[in-house]
């Protein structure tokens, strides 16, 4: 038997390092977006320096272990299997939330899953050991309610302390610094260098030494008494040295962000590493005492061992720091789960990720009002004052970046602090609580939330912060009905689901590979460059490449759909259907996506060729979204009519649809051949196709009509149907027609919208 139990550890030591890659795709890509999102410095450059502070913060975070030991639960009441079922467990569900999660490219909390994961699972396990062999043993004496209560309020406090810490500080560093922060630097520098340095020191060393391997007794009794004169020392030394910096002309800001992300990084890894390893580490340390001391007894042993400090070697440490540190560099879903907290932070409008909502309409109202009010009551000067140090006009921000280096530096070595904090009083923080609510916090102190892109970063917010509490729910819920069949199902239900997670996990990842629109998302460099240029020349030529982009595989959408749609009509193929009804509603988001972003490049053009470009854009966008509502009407008819097994369309007419379905096709690939190569001057004639295969449906359709009272009663539900499919055809077919015609005029500039080959 204890060989089976040692597979079990071992299971629970490989399920670590999935976990280690699948939360890192998750936790760790928060100290990397400050940096990314103000671009301090090219991505490799970044990764090393996130990479060293990884390696040092794992060599810190022994003294973290001991929520995974004994933070929840009261090991001297619960038997060693009992908590082998618990740890395999929380491991399973941990892997698979937050795989879940990072797919969704949604940010979400390891603490939180594991705090909420080991009260489930001791949940479960304690209610069974109430009914049957501890009757006399309450929650109680099962669970340490004391300290989970102080971990969950740490964790969900976190949110509004660094939301509010956020705000503050970014509105008092843009007041001291603005937008055009360069003109003001001279001398401001050193003084917010310094302190920024000195904060990391005070926060990550003298908080955090004491945990260090090597730390003696009198070196930690020392450095608590000469506390004060260190951090004057260091505020003093790093104020000098980072005016010297200025003055030999080297980025003083570029190196507060890149030491904030070492700093953000260590922190990261002192705190959140016992979510990865904790779990594992303690099972091995429970498995240990029973195969010396447990002499077989896996029911009865009990755990009381656990109680001690963890002493966990520094190769683990470091072992699960190389896992981290690769996961990061070679994880997709890392810079997915990436873009959202970027994409919600950015300074300029852009790719809104979240749509609207009314909670976030509501909010959005609410803040107006009291923007309102508290500007009528603040006197014109001091109004004016502020008005000039946020004058977004003079924003300074490297090519491509979300925000400037003011508010990546704020982000970074403030979210480090807090998290710093929180890890040298016990409490594990939830490092993406912190650095989201900070990010947020920041963004809305310098204004980035616009009235046209305020709705939907509140949104955004309220979907995170609500995929949050669902963590919770999840992890408490999963873990429990997991540990329950595992611990009536025995050993081999233990070993049987931690290969099917594995499993799980591999087939995710190579789906993930394989979706192409999944790896995109978030990487639409043309749309940036818009954006971003300031290059009038160029704007159009940009705009109308990317128009004409989307718009075309729009069509070869439309084009497929139409054909399987109808197809699959006449074959009585429900699998199709269902397929298409499902795609018809993602192209519809990505349609309304398109035209937004569109309309904000087209601000970006000269104000005369706005409005004469405007009128045609909007109507090729109508047109487009016409179609689609066509395929979603035909869809929606045809589906209904096969899943009801109804009788299918007769041979005849299926063969008589055929011709028209294939001259459809062929005006699709015409019009497609007509936009990737630019030549508007078969316009009119695509317009005449388009008006001969009205006539054609039109004459199907009345033919079919006078038949209808003549043709077999039996039929009379499937020939309805193809009524309608005739029907929505040649709407569809008048609005591509209207479409060519917008779309010439669209075009008609003197500009070809033939895409280079490396556009």
């Amino acid at each position: 038997m204890e060989i089976l139990f040692l597979c079990v550890v071992v299971f629970l030591f490989l399920l670590a390092v999935f976990d280690l890659s699948v939360g890192v795709s998750n936790d760790a890509v928060n100290f990397l977006n400050s940096a990314m999102g103000s671009k301090a410095a090219s991505f490799k450059r970044i990764i090393i320096v996130a990479s060293i502070g990884v390696f040092l913060g794992a060599a810190m975070s022994n003294g973290m272990m001991d929520i995974a030991r004994h933070g929840i639960f009261r090991p001297e009441h619960f038997s060693f299997y009992d908590l082998i079922c618990i740890f395999m467990a929380v491991m399973v569900t941990d892997i698979i939330l937050l795989d879940i999660f990072n797919s969704l490219g949604m940010p979400t909390s390891t603490t939180v899953s594991m705090v909420f994961e080991l009260l489930g699972a001791t949940f479960v396990v304690s209610l069974i050991k109430m009914a049957t062999d501890t009757p006399d043993l309450g929650f109680n004496d099962l669970l340490n309610t004391e300290k989970a209560l102080s971990v969950i309020l740490g964790i969900f406090l976190s949110v509004a302390i660094a939301f509010f810490f956020g705000t503050l500080v970014q509105f008092i560093a843009r007041l001291i610094f603005s937008f055009n922060y360069r003109s003001r630097l001279r001398w401001k520098i050193g003084i917010f260098g310094g302190i920024c340095a000195t904060a990391i020191v005070y926060f990550l060393l003298i908080k955090g030494i004491k945990d260090l391997t090597f730390m003696t007794p009198a070196l930690k009794a020392w450095i608590d008494t000469h506390t004060l004169v260190i951090i004057l020392c260091c505020l003093g030394g790093f104020t000098v040295i980072m005016q010297l910096l200025h003055a030999l002309r080297v980025n003083v800001l570029k190196v507060i962000v890149l030491m904030g992300t070492f700093a953000l990084a260590m922190a990261f890894t002192g705190n959140d590493l016992v979510n990865f390893i904790g779990v594992p580490l303690s099972g091995l340390s429970a498995y240990t005492d029973y195969a010396a001391n447990g002499a077989g007894e896996a029911h009865t042993y009990l755990m009381g061992t656990l109680n001690g400090p963890s002493d966990t070697s520094i190769w683990f440490l470091i072992g699960a720091g190389v896992v981290m540190v690769v996961s990061l560099a070679t994880s997709r879903k890392a810079r997915k789960v990436s873009q959202t907290e970027i994409g919600l932070g950015s300074q300029e409008a852009g790719d809104e990720m979240f749509g609207s909502s009314r909670i976030g309409r509501r909010l959005v109202r609410w803040t107006l009002s009291l923007v309102n009010w508290t500007r009528d009551i603040t006197p014109l000067p001091v109004r004016r004052w502020i008005n000039r140090r946020f004058d977004l006009d003079e924003a300074i921000m490297d090519q491509g970046a979300a925000f400037d280096l003011i508010r990546g530096s704020v982000n970074l070595v403030l979210a480090g602090a807090l998290i710093a904090l929180g890890t040298s009083m016990k409490l594990p923080l939830s490092t993406t609580f912190v650095t989201f609510m900070v990010a947020m916090g920041s963004s809305l102190a310098d204004r980035a939330w616009g009235r046209e892109s305020a709705v939907f970063r509140i949104t955004g917010v309220i979907s995170v912060i609500g995929g949050w509490f669902i963590t919770a729910g999840a992890a408490f819920l999963g873990a429990g009905v997991i540990v329950l069949a595992m611990h009536l199902g025995g050993i081999w239900v233990m070993i049987l689901l931690a290969v099917a997670t594995v499993a799980i996990i591999i087939r995710s990842n190579r789906r993930f590979r394989k979706n192409p629109s999944e790896a995109a998302e978030g990487g639409d460099t043309l749309f940036r460059a818009i954006i971003s240029t300031t290059d009038q020349s160029q704007i159009w030529p940009m705009l109308m490449m990317y128009i004409t982009g989307n718009q075309e595989r729009f069509m070869i959408y439309a084009r497929d759909t139409y054909r399987d749609i109808t197809q699959a009509f006449v074959d009585d193929d429900v699998k199709t259907l269902d397929r298409a009804e499902r795609t018809l509603s993602d192209n519809k988001k990505a349609l309304k996506n398109a035209r937004r972003k569109e309309t904000l490049c087209l601000r970006k053009l000269p104000q005369q060729t706005a409005l004469e470009k405007s009128a045609w854009f909007y109507t090729s966008n109508n047109c487009c979204m016409s179609i689609l509502y066509n395929l979603h009407r035909i869809n929606e008819v045809c589906k209904e009519h096969v899943e009801n097994n109804f009788l299918p369309l007769p041979a005849h007419y299926a063969t008589d649809f055929a011709e028209i379905r294939t001259r459809i096709t062929i005006l699709f690939n015409d019009t497609l051949t007509m936009m990737q190569s630019g030549d508007i001057s078969t316009v009119a004639l695509l317009r005449r196709h388009c008006d001969e295969i009205k006539d054609t449906l039109s004459e199907t359709y009345h033919r079919l009509q006078n038949r209808l009272h003549s043709d077999d009663p039996k039929t009379m539900a499937v020939l309805y149907v193809y009524l309608n499919m005739l029907q929505e055809s040649q709407e569809m077919m008048s609005g591509i027609r209207k479409y060519l015609r917008a779309f010439a005029k669209l075009t008609d500039s003197g500009y070809s919208t033939r895409r280079p080959a490396n556009a």
